[in-house]
């Protein structure tokens, strides 16, 4: 493999975080993280900002809120 570069790394970074490249692809990027401190840390910002997202998607509104936003929907389209 070859040290595919800064340029090229942080292009593709979140092709790389979801698996979506090319295994030779993957590969290069990975070599150049693991010696270049400043893609590694924008690959650590990315992880953490991709689970952070992906905890929030999980969590529900309380029931009296989703109540609460559906009635109030439902009299928006009676009124129209």
């Amino acid at each position: 493999m070859t040290d595919c570069g800064c340029d090229k790394a942080k292009a593709e970074l979140e092709e790389y975080l979801r698996n979506e490249l090319a295994r030779d692809d993957a590969a290069d990027i990975r070599e150049h993280m693991a010696g270049c401190t400043d893609c590694s840390s924008e690959l650590h910002v990315n992880v953490v900002m991709t689970e952070a997202v992906q905890r929030a998607c999980r969590e529900t509104a309380p029931e009296v809120l989703r109540l609460q936003v559906l009635a109030r929907l439902r009299d928006l389209q009676s009124s129209h």
